[in-house]
């Protein structure tokens, strides 16, 4: 299976007649190697995108390309269908954003920001999915991985990129997570968790707090709030322990405090 990464979007610079440049970036996911083609706006469309696409490919085509910017993913998911590719929308792009990164510098533009992605004002959770109760915890990474990893719970998103070890981080290091017990509609709750595809919890600040689920390519939901001082803290604590740990951390729902059953649990990361 051969994955890349792709990008296309408008950039700080303009050829001899005035008119914005576009680029395409692909990449391979581990970023062994990528391909660029720049072009005006008016000449950008799909047919153009798979014609790059199949250049930088010689004649191996990838199995799927994955695309972070909501912008480029329609371009590229009907360039994608001509070549028979599959195209995934995914925050985890890791090589690309790296490689677009260094690119910026070269353009002598210190506000051009290339991963800024427009969100939208967060949104509140479905009423009748909030939970009964939540708290914030740490399991340690030997503890993350021998407990739920292989347990039989129904819902468990713990990809291996994201698991503690791959990042360096021993057995004993305290990864901070967020536990809500959702009780009767837990199941439930776990369901849409999982279709929101979740990328990380984040604290929202005060008055009042919260924390802000952030899914999809540019999706954020308001799952839990609170005004409570105490409260408050702790959830500063949980930002700086994932600094801690390259922004790791993790959700579990649960119907209750029983520890005997769990509806779902999903590693996270904040980009």
């Amino acid at each position: 299976m051969t994955i890349w990464q792709a990008d296309i979007s408008s950039r700080p610079r303009q050829n001899e007649q005035g008119e914005t440049l576009w680029e395409l970036v692909v990449c391979a996911a581990d970023g062994g190697w990528y391909h660029t083609a720049i072009c005006p706006q008016k000449q950008v469309n799909s047919e153009w995108i798979a014609a790059q696409i199949q250049l930088a490919a010689a004649d191996k085509l990838p199995t799927s390309i994955q695309v972070f910017r909501p912008q480029s993913l329609g371009l590229i998911q009907t360039a994608g269908l001509k070549l028979d590719i599959e195209v995934v929308a995914t925050r985890r792009t890791v090589a690309l954003k790296k490689l677009l990164q260094q690119q910026a510098q070269s353009y002598g533009q210190p506000n051009y920001q290339p991963l800024l992605i427009e969100s939208p004002p967060p949104l509140p959770i479905p009423d009748h999915l909030v939970g009964e109760k939540w708290q914030f915890v740490t399991l340690t990474a030997g503890q993350l991985v021998a407990d739920f990893a292989d347990r039989p719970i129904p819902i468990v998103s713990m990809p291996d990129y994201l698991l503690p070890p791959h990042w360096g981080l021993g057995a004993n290091v305290a990864i901070p997570g967020v536990i809500i017990y959702g009780g009767r509609q837990s199941m439930r709750l776990a369901r849409w968790v999982s279709e929101t595809e979740p990328v990380s919890l984040n604290y929202l600040g005060d008055d009042p707090g919260g924390l802000v689920l952030d899914a999809g390519l540019a999706d954020r939901w308001v799952m839990l709030t609170f005004n409570d001082r105490e409260v408050s803290q702790a959830a500063k604590l949980f930002e700086s322990r994932k600094r801690l740990v390259h922004g790791l951390h993790f959700l579990l729902v649960t119907p209750d405090d029983s520890g005997v059953t769990n509806s779902g649990i999903w590693l996270l990361q904040a980009n």
